[in-house]
């Protein structure tokens, strides 16, 4: 089994409402919830102490003893857990390639963009608005294969990644020319 690096402070990014989905999804039954701190549940001998607050002092440490027992259960990694449960990681930076642009929208400067970055060990398609510089710049990328970074919220709905509010966005030029960064008061 592949262990989570001990960082747990990515533990807080996931949502106790997306786990209790996943858990009645995969047979878990709640055996008991104390007030709206914590929930058990139990499948096969397995016991998971499931944080409900997000405020609570040892929500990421006691999340990511959710992950380590679900990895157990399920004879799967760590990360690919931690992937089917992540729902959000702000200010987030990714390395992408560019690989659809959609049409400029017409009373602006802006469209659709997708990336496809490595997201929790795995190549991922990620949505994403852009505007003004930002846009152009995505053109450049996408018509000299050049990749990006760019940094904003990342949610995860539905299975689909989508980057909020980016900002930051800049060319992995490997001509040997400097990077070209946007202007950050164009987003």
């Amino acid at each position: 089994m592949i262990a989570i690096e001990p960082h747990v402070e990515k533990f807080q990014y996931i949502d106790p409402h997306q786990v209790e989905t996943y858990l009645i999804a995969h047979g878990w039954v709640q055996q008991q919830q104390t007030g709206d701190k914590a929930s058990i549940w139990l499948l096969d001998g397995f016991e998971i102490l499931l944080p409900l607050k997000p405020e609570i002092i040892d929500f990421s440490r006691r999340m990511g003893e959710v992950v380590e027992t679900l990895a157990l259960k399920e004879n799967r990694s760590q990360i690919e857990i931690f992937s089917d449960l992540i729902t959000n990681a702000p200010n987030t930076t990714i390395q992408g390639v560019v690989t659809q642009i959609a049409t400029p929208n017409a009373d602006n400067l802006s469209g659709e963009v997708t990336l496809l970055g490595v997201i929790v060990d795995k190549l991922r398609p990620i949505y994403t608005e852009l505007t003004d510089r930002n846009y152009i710049l995505a053109l450049k990328a996408y018509q000299e294969r050049l990749p990006i970074y760019c940094t904003g919220d990342l949610i995860k709905d539905n299975n689909t990644f989508v980057l909020k509010n980016p900002h930051h966005l800049s060319l992995d030029n490997t001509n040997g020319h400097p990077n070209l960064k946007s202007n950050p008061s164009s987003h």
